[in-house]
């Protein structure tokens, strides 16, 4: 059986057990099928003097099996604000000691990186050192974000050079990997997987009533709900929504996720009356996220970048259309009415399709055949098929 060590700092813990979930899903499917045996190597970044929510995330560094991985979770120095440009040698520094005795003991036979920067970089390191072939999988902000800042690009250039194959999560996304110098010529796009057993269509009727009994979210008969998944910082830009309730009376905003502008988004929603049409349900397991998404009449997120977001997918799956802007692979995945619209990052157009989209009225059933191929096994499949090619 192949073994392939994968390096992730995108990988849930106790302490962000929501953080980089869809990489823990993909790393246990493939685990799954037994014709790959999977190790994660998870580097957590901490400052010399740990603090405040670093001090919880230092002890979140705890090894074990998990879902059928072995998962591996050494601490790699952190500069708060200002490490960027040192953190590829830092995991490398950190992982490379637990990669050697893990391929002494029994051979790895590839090398993977979950996030092109940091890990790609740490990974390239790990792979030349340890003499085997190189992936790289870029999912959106890294390439977006990282793919702009010279020191990060310099990084990543010379680490797609060494690579054996590359991975994007999107057509869309391949295209921007090219146009920042990465080969194309070495990507493959793998679409991202589904948990087919939580999302599905739920009813909205039922769903709203858990709604209410969960999170004390009740709504009149004749009010619509917009969910919107993310994390609630910039790129996101939940303040759209936000502003664009003003023009969608009797509907209200339910933000799932967590982040740095949770405090300013909470200010805007007041200042603009409309706070309690808007609610915060914090970060949600799996297991909750289903019944916010089939509560909602559509799930709007107008990010200023992405590469093809699970969230996306998600919502389909449980009959909520969306409505997104024009980012990553969106025109991938909404491909028929049904699927919503994709419309531009401004509240105007905003309104114009959360208006649309209300007044179809999609039967979710018909919405949900939208997100049929995603699947965690379909995408564990890709992902050996893709492996095997570069180990020959």
């Amino acid at each position: 059986m192949p073994r392939v060590l994968s390096i992730a700092t995108l990988y849930p813990n106790v302490h962000v057990p929501r953080f980089g979930t869809f990489v823990a899903r993909q790393m246990e499917a493939l685990a799954a099928r037994a014709d790959w045996d999977v190790t994660v190597i998870n580097p957590i970044g901490v400052p010399p003097v740990p603090m405040g929510r670093y001090k919880a995330l230092a002890a979140a560094a705890i090894s074990g099996e998990e879902g059928g991985v072995d998962v591996r979770r050494p601490r790699f120095t952190l500069i708060p604000a200002v490490g960027g440009p040192f953190n590829p040698a830092m995991i490398a520094k950190a992982a490379l000691p637990i990669a050697r005795q893990l391929h002494d003991r029994e051979p790895f036979d590839l090398i993977d990186a979950q996030f092109f920067y940091p890990d790609g970089p740490a990974a390239c390191q790990i792979a030349r050192s340890l003499r085997l072939p190189l992936s790289i999988k870029a999912r959106g902000a890294d390439i977006s974000h990282w793919g702009h800042k010279s020191y990060a690009l310099k990084k990543m250039q010379a680490a797609s050079e060494q690579a054996a194959g590359l991975l994007a999560v999107s057509e869309a996304l391949k295209r921007d990997m090219g146009a920042i110098g990465l080969p194309e010529s070495k990507i493959t796009v793998h679409y991202t997987g589904l948990d087919r057993e939580l999302f599905y269509p739920r009813g909205r009727s039922p769903s709203r009533q858990l709604l209410a009994a969960e999170f004390n979210l009740h709504l009149d008969d004749d009010e619509r709900l917009l969910a919107c998944v993310g994390a609630l910082i910039p790129r996101k830009g939940q303040h759209f929504v936000i502003r664009a309730l003003r023009q969608l009376p009797d509907t209200h905003l339910a933000l799932v996720g967590t982040g740095g502008d949770r405090a300013a988004l909470a200010e805007l929603a007041l200042e603009l009356g409309l706070a309690n049409r808007v609610h915060f349900l914090g970060s949600l397991d799996h297991g909750a996220l289903p019944v916010v998404l089939s509560a909602a009449d559509a799930m709007v997120l107008p990010s200023a970048s992405e590469g093809l977001a699970n969230a996306w997918v998600e919502s389909l799956a449980c009959g909520t259309p969306l409505i997104i802007t024009d980012a990553g692979g969106a025109k991938e995945l909404v491909t028929a009415p049904e699927a919503g619209r994709i419309v531009a990052r401004e509240t105007d157009a905003i309104v114009r399709g959360v208006r649309e989209v209300l007044g179809a009225n999609y039967a979710p059933d018909d919405v949900a055949t939208m997100a049929e191929r995603f699947s965690w096994d379909a995408n564990a499949a890709a992902l050996a098929a893709y492996y095997e090619t570069l180990i020959g």
